[in-house]
């Protein structure tokens, strides 16, 4: 290796360094100094967690998904995806879609934030979640329920959100891939840059699939005044370019 060859690679760092350390100190941070991801994003319509798409589902630009591709079942996992016929469609009586399919809905989130708690608030249906990060851990004895119970710790700038005591009852995403009540969902989320996140899930169900389940998508930050809007099942369906809707 040249001297010349090491001198531009020391000059290569030299430059990467504070641009990197710029890009860092640019994102919003709290008191205590990590990411602040307060605000209202918009993120992909993810109907088939083992496909790629893009386009953000409020029309925002820069939103990603990058897919699982073919899920491997277990023979309990495969014998629920194969029995369409006692599938029971919960979301269409408005029950709850669930903690990380609520992310998958093409209706924008809003994330609320401080150094003890996380909170999640989406345009669907009006539900919210909190995502404890006071240390705490998860309860020995947990309550199954529909959203599961979240805790945030940080890998640096990455908010490491781990998710149990989930319910059984839902479905991963839209095209139905089941779950069961011993999922765990751990998600990853750093900023990229101040108006764009990387939001890696990853779905852990062994009594459902032989293997973790991942995808990797793109959240894009809404404009200056663009708010969620107020939404139910049971009501109030709109369509902003054509008026309210009938059901």
């Amino acid at each position: 290796m040249t001297m010349r060859f090491l001198g531009s690679i020391a000059a290569a760092l030299a430059v990467w360094s504070p641009l990197a350390a710029a890009q860092s100190a640019a994102i919003p941070r709290m008191s205590n100094g990590k990411p602040d991801f307060t605000g209202v994003w918009d993120h992909p319509r993810v109907a088939d967690i083992t496909r790629n798409g893009k386009g953000c589902g409020a029309l925002s630009l820069g939103c990603t998904q990058e897919g699982n591709g073919e899920l491997s079942y277990t023979e309990w996992g495969l014998q629920q995806w194969k029995d369409v016929a006692h599938r029971f469609d919960y979301s269409a009586h408005c029950l709850p879609w669930g903690y990380t399919r609520a992310w998958q809905v093409e209706y924008p989130g809003e994330i609320m934030q401080n150094p003890d708690r996380l909170a999640i608030l989406w345009e669907s249906n009006n539900i919210f979640h909190v995502v404890f990060t006071d240390g705490r851990e998860h309860p020995k004895d947990l309550d199954p329920t529909w959203m599961g119970h979240s805790i945030g710790k940080y890998d640096g700038d990455t908010l490491v959100i781990d998710t149990i005591g989930f319910n059984g009852k839902t479905w991963i995403d839209t095209a139905e891939h089941p779950s069961s009540d011993q999922l765990h969902v751990v998600e990853r989320i750093h900023y990229i840059d101040p108006q764009h996140l990387s939001y890696e899930v990853t779905w852990d169900d062994p009594k459902t699939y032989t293997k973790p389940i991942r995808n990797v998508r793109t959240f894009s930050r809404m404009k200056p005044g663009q708010e969620l809007m107020e939404y139910w099942c049971m009501e109030n369906n709109k369509d902003l370019l054509e008026g309210h809707l009938s059901r």
